[in-house]
């Protein structure tokens, strides 16, 4: 039976599925639109970066705007390994198994460490699909994950109105939705909206 109440291993799992997109994105598409509609696909691919680091100074008990959200002096084809260092140096903070439970402050208020963990798995997982959308890649992640993901962004982020979060409200998923769509559509995206890159 799968445990739930460890979001690490699913964190570890959206980070990788994101970074194997990251590595099939051209250069000629850094400046495509995406669904996330204030970022190409250079600006996401800067954010999901900072999410990685956000995610460390969060469990380190440092405030979540103590560094940007966004990261900048990336060359274009520096992006993965990138990536892969900030995963490296978050990881040495969250290894620490008290870390799930210890009050942390998170950009949407004051919750447990799990509970912050959950939310930027569900962040990486969305932006995962905004990135694949973008690039004309497979947007599924694991159903696994997604569903696991789905779970946890329903309940801490409200259907409706959503006050201090940065995810604007839930839509109708389309019926042959896949579960990473359904997740995307939770959070507030349209469904596989036509911004594919050529």
């Amino acid at each position: 039976m799968t445990d739930y109440s460890d979001p690490r291993p699913f964190y570890d799992r959206a980070l990788v599925h994101v970074r194997a997109l990251m590595a099939a994105v051209r250069p000629d598409q850094l400046g495509d639109p995406t669904p996330c509609a204030d970022f190409d696909v250079r600006t996401l691919l800067s954010h999901l970066l900072a999410t990685v680091d956000r995610a460390r100074v969060v469990g380190a008990g440092e405030p979540p705007f103590s560094v940007p959200s966004f990261v900048t002096g990336v060359a274009d084809d520096g992006w993965v390994d990138a990536h892969r260092e900030a995963t490296e140096r978050m990881w040495t903070v969250w290894s620490d198994d008290a870390r799930l439970d210890a009050p942390v402050e998170v950009p949407w208020g004051h919750v447990a460490g799990r509970d912050a963990l959950w939310g930027y798995v569900n962040e990486t997982v969305v932006h995962a699909w905004d990135l694949a959308v973008a690039t004309g890649q497979d947007p599924e992640a694991d159903p696994d994950l997604a569903e696991a993901t789905l779970a946890a962004a329903r309940r801490y982020l409200p259907a409706g109105p959503r006050e201090g979060f940065p995810f604007d409200p839930a839509v109708e998923p389309a019926p042959d939705a896949g579960p990473t769509e359904r997740l995307a559509n939770w959070s507030g995206r349209r469904s596989r909206p036509a911004l594919v890159g050529s």
